[in-house]
């Protein structure tokens, strides 16, 4: 750093913060450590008795946390994500729409594996509005090598870190399977329980069909769904591996393809997830586990949002929600702010 005049000091870095004090107001910063200094800052300066100023010396092959920070928003920003003014060095990444958050975690790390710069996210592949604080991002030190920056482009090269999907609008059927419902034996739970939760996204229920537990009468009303341009098939009832719970089988006998029937997560074990080929496009079939009738948060809150964003499930994927699948059924539920359904 070096002492120059501050009637000079226009586009030179403050090394420290200068303090600003008026009785009875304010006392706090007017400008902070890292601060650009702007050819208006200088009245203001001079006021506050500073005739000179430490300030760093530009070098070539340096750059200031502020031209680093708006380097790593670069990597991160993508359509519907827009980004904060710089503050301190830091940016936020805000979303601009409602949609689900994806993350390419293998670019995220290999940035901050690099040391001397980071990015803070929230968990992918869970809901976001616009408005949200999806990232937060900036360089460690006050002045950063260009080629640490080159770097960081290189690690994240080939596309943005994060993405929001935004839902698609989708006609539903729902399939309730069970003797005891369809002969009026008990008042159906499962209907208005999945009515509710399609609620949050743009989805038009076309009917709701109650069937015994014959195969071939789930398969019929399946069927009849597709017939009718459902973009999403939902079969409550019947999924557990009893005698009489026909329902897995039935979906198989459509001829879908079963991407995993079970999933490590509580409640909601027993979830079928797949994927029926109809006139061209990849129609979701999902097997709802008993727990949607009644848990406030089930495996059903963690797959809806993709569905509905058109974000395609894989076994895999389901598989690694076993660390984080468990539900600790809090007295007071602050989902999706908690550890459920956030796996490795």
């Amino acid at each position: 750093m070096k002492l120059i005049k501050t009637t000079e000091a226009e586009g030179h870095v403050l090394c420290h913060d200068i303090t600003q004090i008026i009785p009875g107001v304010k006392k706090g910063p007017a400008f902070r450590k890292g601060h650009i200094v702007q050819k208006e800052d200088i009245p203001l300066l001079l006021s506050l008795g500073k005739e000179n100023l430490y300030v760093w010396e530009k070098t070539e092959g340096m750059l200031h946390e502020n031209e680093a920070a708006e380097i790593l928003f670069s990597l991160c920003q993508s359509e519907g994500i827009g980004g904060s003014e710089i503050k301190e060095g830091k940016i936020e990444a805000i979303a601009q729409i409602d949609g689900l958050l994806k993350i390419d975690r293998e670019k995220l790390y290999r940035v901050n594996a690099l040391g001397d710069m980071m990015i803070a996210s929230r968990h992918g592949d869970f809901p976001v509005k616009a408005g949200d604080k999806i990232a937060g991002m900036r360089v460690i030190p006050l002045i950063i090598e260009a080629e640490k920056m080159e770097r960081a482009k290189e690690a994240a090269g080939g596309g943005p870190i994060f993405r929001i999907l935004p839902y698609r609008k989708k006609r539903v059927g729902i399939v309730t399977t069970g003797s005891e419902v369809a002969k009026g034996r008990i008042k159906d739970a499962f209907g208005p329980a999945v009515r509710q939760k399609l609620a949050e996204y743009p989805a038009q229920v076309l009917g709701q069909t109650m069937v015994d537990d014959q195969k071939e009468h789930i398969c019929q009303a399946i069927r009849d769904f597709l017939g009718q341009g459902a973009d999403l098939i939902l079969c409550t009832g019947g999924m557990s591996v009893d005698p009489d719970d026909r329902t897995p089988g039935a979906i198989m006998d459509t001829g879908a393809r079963i991407v995993t029937y079970g999933a490590p997560v509580l409640p909601g074990a027993m979830l079928l997830v797949a994927y029926y080929e109809n006139n061209g496009k990849n129609v979701p079939v999902l097997g709802l586990p008993g727990c949607v009738m009644y848990a406030k948060r089930t495996v059903f809150d963690l797959v809806l949002p993709r569905i509905m964003a058109d974000d395609p499930i894989k076994a895999e994927e389901l598989a690694a929600l076993g660390e984080g699948g468990l539900c600790l059924d809090c007295p007071v539920c602050t989902f999706p702010n908690c550890g459920f359904g956030k796996g490795r």
